[in-house]
């Protein structure tokens, strides 16, 4: 229920910022057919970057609502004391701010977030913590963080906020092209236009996610040299990896999934933020 929510009320902060911002910029005028190239352009990247960085800047506050994550402020155990101490020693190495700590009851799984590496969140899953021992832990902790101080999340966003620039820039050309040579509208504003946009808005944002999905791939293979890169060894790594190919990653909200622990199969590969775990190995032992 939490996650619904959470979806409602991103959604409508969104449409509430991207309001503002058109109406102040005055280019609510300038998404509609007929509109020049420059503002069409304009048009696209400000709708197109505004959803991507209002996620970016609430990523923190939906990873801790939708997996209900407890942040560590005081540990209350010798497993929090050592997933603080452990987190703090990575990001000296890191040379970042000191993430948030948090842990999240679940199926084994991690993720880091946050819209900046010197305040970011590094969060863990009860069954992550009782299917691996401390040194693999550690490892997967060490890939979070080099996730952070590699400034991953950003760089995804503004890959997001670019292809969403494309999907709405070039749907909306099309659109004006075949409304004008198959509907012959000389407005360009007939049933062939919005017709038209609807459908390349959902195709070509499917190919969009390919290409995000495809970068969000390579910088997991940074992450693991990162991992190996703080613990001085790829070996705890690739344990981890190993054992994490034994068992069901646990789900993880849709903003959180790029930085996660996922793997996906056939056509679904596409889509998958996270290469096959035996790719991930075998690139960590070609370090060794």
């Amino acid at each position: 229920m939490k996650r619904v929510i959470l979806f409602v009320l991103t959604n409508v902060a969104v449409l509430v910022v991207l309001s503002i911002v058109l109406r102040l910029t005055g280019l609510d005028r300038a998404g509609g057919a007929g509109a020049g190239h420059v503002e069409l352009l304009l048009f696209s990247a400000v709708v197109g970057f505004t959803g991507s960085i209002i996620s970016l800047l609430m990523s923190k506050s939906m990873a801790k609502w939708s997996t209900g994550a407890h942040v560590i402020e005081q540990p209350a155990n010798d497993v929090e004391s050592w997933l603080v101490a452990t987190v703090q020693r990575l990001a000296q190495k890191a040379g970042i701010g000191m993430p948030e700590v948090a842990i999240y009851e679940g199926d084994p799984n991690a993720f880091a977030t946050g819209a900046f590496r010197n305040s970011a969140l590094v969060a863990v899953s009860t069954g992550l913590l009782q299917s691996m021992n401390k040194e693999e832990v550690e490892a997967v902790l060490a890939h979070e963080v080099a996730h952070v101080a590699n400034g991953d999340m950003v760089t995804l966003t503004l890959i997001q906020g670019v292809v969403n620039t494309f999907v709405i820039f070039a749907s909306r050309v099309i659109g004006s092209i075949v409304d004008r040579a198959v509907f012959r509208s000389e407005r360009g504003n007939g049933p062939g236009y919005f017709i038209t946009v609807i459908v390349l808005q959902i195709v070509l944002g499917i190919l969009a996610s390919m290409i995000v999905a495809w970068f969000s791939r390579q910088r997991e293979f940074r992450a693991d040299a990162g991992s190996a890169q703080y613990l001085g060894t790829p070996n705890p790594m690739v344990n981890a990896l190993r054992r994490l190919g034994g068992v069901e990653p646990g789900t993880l909200p849709e903003a959180m999934k790029a930085f996660g622990i996922t793997d996906r199969a056939g056509i679904m590969a596409l889509f998958s933020t996270h290469p096959p775990i035996e790719q991930r190995i075998a690139a960590l032992q070609g370090r060794a």
